[in-house]
């Protein structure tokens, strides 16, 4: 499954067009490689999400085309999740 749908799909990103800019401005990576939004995702991957003050890593814990907001959550697992403090006055 393409990199943007599975994250779409799953409720870790809304819109499958966010998901699909965030991925090819290179912010996403899958096993420690950076990956674009058509990446194929597998069971067992380990995504890294950097949005802007937070960094999420997630495993894939499940594939489906279409889900129910509450199994949502089931197609992942949360490994970390960063947050970045910004000191700037």
């Amino acid at each position: 499954m393409r990199l943007d749908k599975y994250l779409k799909v799953s409720r870790v990103i809304k819109r499958r067009s966010v998901a699909k800019e965030i991925a090819d401005k290179g912010r996403i990576s899958i096993n420690g490689k950076i990956a674009k939004s058509s990446t194929d995702v597998s069971v067992g991957d380990e995504l890294v999400i950097n949005f802007g003050n937070k960094t999420l890593t997630i495993r894939v814990n499940e594939l489906k085309e279409t889900t129910k907001k509450d199994e949502a959550e089931g197609m992942y697992e949360v490994v970390s999740e960063e947050y970045k403090e910004d000191y700037r006055m």
